[in-house]
């Protein structure tokens, strides 16, 4: 570990369940495009039923189980300042990926932590204890085509800051509606993403009811690795 870490050795030797250590860019959000090291933990409470990385929870394995020492020691082993902390839900694991965010964001290369979370894991004790202006929350909440919109928190949304964001992923015009109306029933500071489910919300459609309904405070959310690689790669 680095000399300049200030971490106590026994958070070092904390161990999570891993799937995979990456560098690319930011495919997606605010970050879209810088270079980025993707720390991906293993696990997830819920069953989207578009997700597209069910090689993160059961009945797949966890690739790895690593200490905290060890994922720091890799992500130094990459030039990106940016880290992703993904999953999976990479909250899942309550005081032991709170002891992974402050020593991922101690690191004093560095510049931004940014946590892509589901929606169901409550925020208030992350966004207490963590104290780096280094660290955001990207919170994806899940609407109706996703089939876990009730395990949703609506408190989430009032420890938003403005640093983080709100990411609905768009897969029919139902659930274009039901994010517009959760919008406007809980107010946030965070800035709010509309990904579209390419196989059924083309993105030029989304564009469309987003312009039609006057959302200028909202943003198009595209996929970049989508893009550049097969959807279907992993590690890019």
């Amino acid at each position: 570990m680095s000399a300049g870490l200030n971490i106590a050795s026994a958070a070092l030797d904390i161990k999570l369940p891993m799937v995979e250590i990456f560098e690319t860019v930011e495919g997606e959000g605010t970050r879209a495009g810088f270079p980025t090291v993707f720390v991906r933990l293993f696990g997830c409470n819920l069953r989207c039923t578009w997700c597209d990385t069910k090689y993160s929870y059961p009945p797949a394995e966890a690739d790895s189980v690593m200490t905290i020492g060890e994922i720091a020691e890799r992500v130094q082993g990459y030039r990106a300042r940016h880290i992703c902390l993904t999953g999976g839900e990479p909250l899942l694991y309550g005081d032991k990926s709170l002891a992974l965010i402050e020593t991922l964001s101690a690191l004093p290369h560095i510049r931004d932590l940014h946590i892509e979370t589901n929606g169901a894991i409550d925020l208030a004790p992350f966004v207490a204890r963590v104290t780096s202006d280094k660290v955001r929350y990207i919170m994806d909440y899940k609407l109706p085509d996703s089939g876990e919109q009730d395990k949703m928190l609506p408190a989430n949304f009032a420890l938003l800051r403005e640093q983080d964001e709100l990411k609905f992923v768009i897969g029919s015009e139902r659930d274009f509606r039901e994010a517009c109306r959760v919008l406007e029933t809980y107010p946030t500071a965070a800035l709010p993403l509309f990904s579209p489910v390419w196989e059924t919300m083309p993105p030029r459609r989304l564009v469309e009811l987003m312009l039609a309904h006057s959302l200028s405070g909202v943003k198009l959310n595209m996929q970049l690795h989508k893009i550049i690689w097969d959807p279907a790669m992993r590690g890019v």
